[in-house]
């Protein structure tokens, strides 16, 4: 196993983001079209925080519906604006920091996803799927 393999060599840089104004409808529906757990919320390139699938079942029966259920009850989703329910307190990561350093932040915080930040930008996301996918790769 390399030790100093930058994060950058599993990130996920085929970014789904939502913006800040987007609604809660829209995010659901990308959850589930994209199979994904985390979405970045953007405010152009800038990060203002992440949301998660977790975030959005503490406010709704979302997970009492098929996952391959395209219509969405829109009535508790309304209530609430996507910077309401979203992760604003963000620890994030540079694509150089190394596969171990971001191992390490994810073990001991109770989040699942780092935004990857360059210059301020939001260049990609690492997940602990992504973790668990590259140890596998290793044996």
């Amino acid at each position: 196993m390399k030790k100093r393999t930058p994060v950058s060599a599993i990130m996920s840089t085929d970014l789904v983001t939502l913006n800040h104004t987007d609604d809660l409808v829209t995010a659901e529906k990308l959850f589930k079209e994209k199979k994904i757990r985390h979405i970045p919320v953007v405010s152009g390139d800038q990060i203002s925080g992440i949301l998660s699938y977790t975030d959005l079942l503490r406010i709704s029966f979302a997970d009492a519906v098929d996952e391959d259920e395209s219509e969405v009850d829109t009535i508790v989703y309304n209530m609430f604006t996507i910077e309401q329910v979203m992760a604003k307190k963000l620890m994030s990561v540079s694509s150089n920091t190394t596969i171990k350093e971001v191992a390490e932040i994810l073990a001991t915080h109770e989040f699942h996803a780092l935004p990857v930040v360059d210059e301020g930008k939001l260049v990609g996301i690492v997940t602990t799927t992504d973790l668990i996918n590259y140890l596998l790769q290793q044996f």
